[in-house]
């Protein structure tokens, strides 16, 4: 595998991503939203929001945003440059196939951590500013369980661009995709439950575990229960939540499902991409 190759792809991918005027816009409403938030304390309190209920207040703006940001950066990865010709040219070059899905990987994995990043950062810096007692750490932790989710989407965005024939059916199975797990598999899940435990048991924290584990099915839900596992003292919005995980709900386990999930998507990324027939 030649890195040289990988770096190339990977730094094209960047530079034709950051230079696009929606990635800025996204960056700047991050930091917007963000501060916002945390401004809103001072209509009732006189005082800025901690970083803590600011992220609580945020979750929600959060998924829905970042999957579409991830799914938008992925989902022509490839299909684009196959309906273009561009593709041809770049496989009859010394160039393996692995070379180019870990490329383009990197490339759009790193305009994704970099919105999130400059634009999550920024805002904590502004509110580190007007809030005492910041607790930076936390918050890191917050933005990178955000990049690693993005992340997820990514690659399973990128998997869609290697499926699919044309750009529009690749959009089309992004959007589904969005749906899917925003709106239908948690309906599915939440289905599922009722039918093994009462919403009595569940309300108060003594549902069984099955009911748990399935949850875990949902990477949006892996990635809440990360962010509200890793604030030792989170406000009211997510603490209660927090009261009813069972003991084998742990930060570590919940990074190692979202690996997986990148893994498992960029693997089969390949293996469609090297089955195509170009």
């Amino acid at each position: 595998m030649d890195l040289n190759s990988i770096y190339f792809i990977a730094k094209k991918e960047m530079m034709d991503n950051v230079r696009n005027l929606w990635i800025i816009v996204i960056t700047i409403i991050f930091a917007i939203l963000t501060i916002a938030m945390s401004a809103l304390g001072s209509i009732f309190s006189d005082e800025w929001q901690g970083l803590g209920m600011t992220v609580a207040l945020m979750m929600s703006i959060v998924q829905l945003l970042v999957p579409i940001i991830a799914l938008m950066l992925g989902y022509a990865a490839i299909v684009k440059e196959i309906e273009n010709g561009s593709m041809n040219t770049l496989i009859s070059l010394p160039v393996k196939r692995m070379e180019i899905i870990l490329g383009k990987f990197l490339g759009l994995g790193g305009v994704l951590s970099f919105t999130i990043l400059v634009g999550f950062g920024l805002a904590g810096i502004v509110i580190g500013i007007m809030v005492p007692d910041v607790n930076y750490v936390e918050y890191l932790v917050f933005i990178g369980a955000t990049i690693l989710m993005g992340i997820v989407y990514l690659t399973v965005a990128l998997f869609f661009s290697t499926l699919f024939k044309k750009r529009s059916a690749a959009l089309g199975g992004a959007i589904f995709l969005w749906f899917f797990f925003n709106m239908i598999l948690p309906v599915i899940l939440l289905g599922i439950a009722f039918a093994g435990a009462s919403i009595t048991d569940i309300m108060s924290g003594n549902a069984p575990e099955w009911y748990y584990a399935v949850q875990l099915v949902n990477p949006m839900t892996v990635y809440s229960t990360l962010v509200t596992l890793s604030f030792g003292s989170m406000p009211t919005a997510m603490a209660t939540p927090q009261l009813q995980y069972p003991e084998f709900y742990t930060s570590g386990l919940m990074v190692l499902i979202l690996f997986i999930w990148i893994i498992g998507f960029l693997s089969l990324s390949y293996w469609r991409f090297y089955k195509r027939d170009i």
